[in-house]
């Protein structure tokens, strides 16, 4: 299945100068525990916002730029191709940004979000969900805290 997974504000804010805008410890710990023995598809700035790859993980990049290769990473110029990539029948995970969020929508079967109860200024933002399309399944309130700014909740939509 081809899961988008993404930490979202109440405006639908992703980041701000390829940086996220808030902390969530607890949401990075689930995003490791998703997304670990798995391929993850991603925009190259994303790619360029870690310190380094992230471990245990595959890590397919999409770009326009020809001779972009980071060494142990898979490099396609299409969200087709990067979903090609991908093992068949084994869960992969569209990370982001806000172009790639978009390009991958259409291809997605279930999307995982953190919706922070909060707005911000940004520059990248996740698309729309369609509740046409999409239905909640899951939801799980969590309360800021000292390690916690924020309110914030984990969201499932599958594809209706």
């Amino acid at each position: 299945m081809i899961i988008m997974i993404a930490a979202v504000a109440e405006n639908n804010t992703l980041g701000k100068n390829n940086e996220l805008v808030w902390h969530l410890p607890n949401d990075f710990k689930r995003f490791k525990s998703l997304t670990t023995n798995h391929h993850i598809i991603m925009g190259r700035k994303t790619f360029e916002s870690f310190p380094k790859p992230l471990p245990n993980r595959t890590h397919i990049i999409i770009t326009r730029q020809t001779d972009y290769n980071p060494e142990g990473c898979i490099v396609v110029d299409s969200m087709e191709k990067a979903i090609a990539a991908c093992p068949e029948n084994e869960d992969s995970y569209i990370i982001g940004g806000g172009e790639i969020y978009n390009l991958g929508l259409p291809y997605a079967d279930i999307i995982e979000i953190t919706k922070v109860h909060h707005t911000f200024e940004g520059d990248a933002f996740f698309p729309k969900i369609s509740k046409s399309e999409w239905q909640l399944v899951e939801s799980e309130e969590n309360f800021k805290d000292e390690k916690h700014l924020y309110d914030y909740t984990y969201e499932t939509y599958i594809r209706k």
